[in-house]
């Protein structure tokens, strides 16, 4: 069992977000050694003291870094995917040649 910043516990699939970096990744494995807690997040695949960590709610979780900059939610994610695969491809695309 393992207990991030703020004493919630924490538990495999959880969001957390790593505090001194910003760093946000799903929890895969959690573990303690000589009674402190461990998280393991699959975004760095590395393993963080819990209490390093907060409990992130689906709200709270935020793509940081996009080409653009932008911060996008989840919510922006899905629409976006959503409207991609209702995308059709213009057969009328201009070849270059020369």
């Amino acid at each position: 069992m393992a207990f991030d910043a703020r004493d919630k516990e924490i538990s495999i699939d959880d969001y957390v977000r790593y505090v001194d970096t910003g760093t946000i990744g799903q929890v895969l494995d959690i573990k303690t050694e000589d009674e402190i807690g461990w998280v393991l997040i699959d975004k760095t695949d590395l393993w963080y003291k819990s209490k390093l960590v907060e409990v992130l709610d689906e709200k709270d979780i935020k793509v940081k870094f996009t080409p653009t900059g932008r911060e996008l939610d989840i919510e922006d994610l899905k629409e976006k995917a959503a409207n991609m695969e209702n995308m059709q491809m213009d057969s009328n695309v201009a070849e270059g040649g020369g």
